[in-house]
């Protein structure tokens, strides 16, 4: 059966489990110079960027060259499916080409699309409504920056716009059963009915309209900027919106004494979190950023059965 990562639905919760688990042995193979490069054995990954991409693409591009397989990367605008083809026939030719699909897109509609028509695994780069490789990466950087810390003990912050990486926080409280806390203004909350799904799942998922409230005692404190891509003429009156939304030295004493600050970057300084904060030594933003290579090869390799081959480490 092929399996697919549009949302955390997709996983099983202990599937989800034993990808964390893996990506702490693919880092430290590649910290040792050692490479799965059996498990693609040559095969091509597709890669559809329609937004812009510096982390994603660079850590999925990587990823698949490190597992063996070879990346090739092209916008919607490069296919026939600008010029009207439809979804079913693009699923089907690319299966037969590739071994999956990853996708960076406005609308989820395209991947759920592709996942139905294709027969290869179809993987969420962001789209509108989410952003699950972000999300699955934050989570096991938290877990790494606190040893022995089971997921459901987790207690997450979010402060700010209830954008896709709100929406995909919220999937993943219900999920996995931490705690999560997200302060939003009340025009821009999350995705009702993914919240509403997460709430009956997770009673610790509260949603409330104060930074403070969500803060407090949180061992990982998330943000964004406050208009993310294809909302930029929104930016002023967004900026008035959020004014009481930023993350800043005193809302994160707030936090627990040891908790880390989260932010999937690119950041607007100044905005959703000040400078003082983003280079604090509680800042992880970086660690994020790496992390996003070994979640994603651990997550390709659990979606793609491996080629045949020698089951060995090549250097």
């Amino acid at each position: 059966m092929t399996r697919h990562f549009i949302t955390f639905e997709d996983l099983s919760r202990e599937e989800s489990l034993f990808i964390l688990e893996r990506t702490i042995a693919l880092k430290a193979e590649r910290a040792a110079g050692l490479y799965q490069r059996w498990h693609l054995g040559g095969r091509g990954v597709g890669l559809i960027f329609n937004k812009h991409s510096t982390r994603t693409r660079v850590s999925f591009e990587c990823g698949i060259v490190e597992l063996g397989g070879h990346a090739l990367v092209l916008s919607e605008n490069q296919t026939q499916m600008s010029l009207g083809e439809p979804v079913s026939h693009t699923a089907r030719v690319m299966s037969r080409y590739l071994a999956a699909l990853v996708i960076r897109t406005y609308s989820q509609t395209l991947l759920t699309d592709l996942a139905r028509h294709g027969s290869i695994p179809i993987i969420n780069a962001l789209t509108d409504q989410g952003h699950p490789c972000q999300v699955l990466t934050d989570i096991f950087t938290a877990l790494e920056k606190f040893p022995g810390l089971s997921v459901e003990k987790l207690k997450v912050a979010w402060v700010g716009d209830g954008n896709n990486m709100a929406n995909s926080w919220i999937e993943a409280a219900g999920h996995f059963g931490f705690a999560l806390k997200l302060a939003c203004p009340e025009e821009y909350e999350p995705a009702p009915g993914i919240l509403g799904w997460a709430k009956a799942k997770n009673p610790a998922v509260v949603l409330t309209r104060d930074p403070r409230e969500a803060v407090r005692g949180a061992l990982a404190v998330n943000t964004d900027v406050w208009a993310s891509m294809g909302q930029e003429a929104e930016q002023s009156q967004r900026a008035r919106s959020f004014h009481r939304f930023t993350v800043d030295a005193a809302l994160m004493a707030l936090a627990d004494p040891q908790a880390i600050f989260m932010h999937c970057l690119p950041a607007h300084p100044g905005e959703e979190v000040t400078d003082e904060v983003l280079e604090s030594p509680a800042s992880v933003i970086f660690d994020e950023s790496e992390n996003r290579l070994h979640v994603q090869k651990a997550l390709l390799e659990f979606l793609i059965p491996p080629a045949s081959g020698p089951d060995r480490l090549m250097s």
